[in-house]
């Protein structure tokens, strides 16, 4: 049967899922920063700050769709069905999300929808924040001697549930345990972590607003870390690392340019 002409099949439109790294901005990769340039339409994250978006090319249709501690723009499955939509609209979006879309940005929810509704997609994985947080503090996150595994968790259950964390796996030594979203339950974690058999002097460190102007970082142990970041007002968006690896922040700061120590 012949094609009707009168009628082309529907052209459904792409979606690409963006890591826009740490914070940083001189720290995209080279193919997001071309996606960028060639955006039309993005939906972008909290964490994605503005000399990010300053890449946009001008006319650029952007809206935010970020979700913070207890305020969110969208619900996260309403985001996902406005990609969804969009795309079936025929729009070509950029889904623009801090760090990397598939470690804790539910960027692999948004992949699996999209797959489900037969929405062409692809990822462009951006700079972890943990990475960023662990260069620009000066915490490697492995070493021979120190960290021979990491581990990153995130530091909230799911709405309305309580803090829920594989303890036994974080709590593990010769390895770097690194907790996304857990500012508001550090002293519930570092006390867990310490009731699961790691040392109350095992070193620990928060590192706020990870490769910006701003950056901080408060290091101590399990035991001292939740008054230090108490006294000095550490909040989100804030990671937490854990382990021996945390030790070799006094050493390393001696040459590399990182941001001063908050006691």
């Amino acid at each position: 049967m012949p094609r009707d002409l009168d009628h082309p099949p529907r052209r459904f439109g792409t979606v690409t899922l963006l890591g826009a790294g740490p914070g940083d901005p001189e720290l995209l990769t080279v193919k997001a920063v071309k996606a960028l340039r060639r955006a039309r339409l993005v939906l972008h994250d909290h964490l994605v700050g503005d000399e990010v978006l300053a890449l946009l090319p001008p006319g650029c249709e952007k809206h935010y769709v970020g979700k913070e501690s207890a305020r969110h723009a969208l619900p996260q499955r309403e985001i996902t069905a406005l990609l969804v939509r969009l795309a079936h609209q025929g729009h070509d979006v950029l889904r623009l999300k801090g760090g990397d879309g598939y470690i804790f940005g539910r960027g692999g929810e948004e992949a699996e929808a999209l797959a489900i509704a037969g929405v062409p997609f692809t990822v462009i994985p951006g700079l972890t924040a943990a990475q960023g947080a662990a260069a620009a503090a000066g915490i490697p996150l492995t070493h021979r001697d120190h960290g021979r595994a990491l581990v990153l968790a995130t530091g909230h259950g799911r709405e309305g549930h309580p803090l829920d964390l594989d303890w036994s796996l974080l709590a593990r030594p010769q390895q770097t345990s690194v907790i996304y979203m857990g500012v508001a339950h550090l002293p519930a974690i570092c006390a867990g972590l310490v009731a699961h058999g790691l040392p109350a002097h095992t070193p620990a460190a928060l590192v706020e607003r990870a490769t910006l102007p701003g950056q901080r970082c408060v290091d101590g142990t399990l035991a001292t870390l939740p008054a230090l970041a108490a006294e000095a007002g550490i909040q989100p968006p804030a990671l937490i690392f854990v382990g021996e690896v945390v030790r070799l922040r006094s050493v390393l700061a001696s040459a590399q340019r990182v941001a001063p120590a908050v006691r």
